[in-house]
């Protein structure tokens, strides 16, 4: 027990110093240290990652950086391609969503080893809608984070800061609330999945807004540039390594 309270500090942590991420170290945590099932540990993955965003979309509202407004607008949709996600998963074997869960973590990298996000008011050249297409891709985000239980964070800040003209700290706090009511509708979803263990959840998640509470000091004092990078090699690597294991 102590040795997963310290994993969920250490998720907790990473999620602060990075705005996102839970869900990326969670599942493998959940399946290879833990020895939950897949689908039971996409499950309360989503549950965690709802609870600890839930914690850190707090800290955001009270200064500011939470666009309610967006937050409703983009919200909705993703949840219900998040539902619709979570019920096709049994559809799928726990082993074929590691493996989609794996090619996630690697596109999860190539977005944080980007040096730039897109800046604020710039739409894409010749185009008419601002709202569709996002709204179409978060639909999509929305199904992944059903079927593999990861939040999107990587896409959805850009997609805020890109379409709707969000500064940066802004985008970051609505995307936290956005992923709160991702991960709350696919738990939902996953409910009554053989293997859930809600106490060890709640557990984690508690230990884990702990972690938050320190990397929210540390922020300041880390080099976010170069930890983006060590995490994206993180993930490439531990991403080949799920789909070796979920492929040979």
């Amino acid at each position: 027990m102590i040795g997963s309270l310290l994993l969920a500090f250490g998720v907790g942590t990473v999620m602060a110093l990075l705005g996102g991420g839970g869900s990326i170290l969670t599942i493998p945590i959940f399946v290879y240290i833990m020895g939950f099932d897949p689908k039971a540990s996409i499950a309360m993955s989503l549950g965690v990652v709802a609870v600890v965003s839930l914690a850190g979309v707090v800290s955001h509202w009270r200064a500011g950086r939470v666009d309610a407004r967006i937050a409703l607008l983009f919200g909705p949709v993703a949840m219900i391609g998040t539902y619709l996600g979570a019920r096709l998963s049994i559809f799928l074997s726990g082993g074929v969503q590691l493996t989609l869960f794996a090619l996630m973590m690697v596109a999860a990298a190539s977005f944080m080893l980007r040096e730039t996000l897109p800046t604020p008011g710039s739409p894409p050249e010749g185009s008419r809608p601002r709202i569709a297409w996002p709204l179409a891709g978060l639909a999509g985000v929305g199904v992944m984070t059903g079927l593999v239980g990861v939040g999107g964070g990587f896409l959805i800040v850009p997609a805020l800061i890109f379409f709707a003209s969000l500064p940066m700290k802004v985008a970051v706090g609505t995307a936290l609330l956005i992923i709160v009511m991702n991960s709350v509708s696919g738990f939902v979803g996953y409910l009554g999945t053989p293997g859930l263990d809600l106490p060890f959840m709640a557990t984690f998640a508690g230990a884990a807004i702990v972690g938050t509470l320190l990397g929210s000091r540390l922020t300041g004092a880390v080099p976010q540039k170069a930890l983006r990078k060590m995490f994206a090699v993180f993930l490439i690597v531990m991403g080949i390594l799920i789909l070796y294991q979920n492929l040979r």
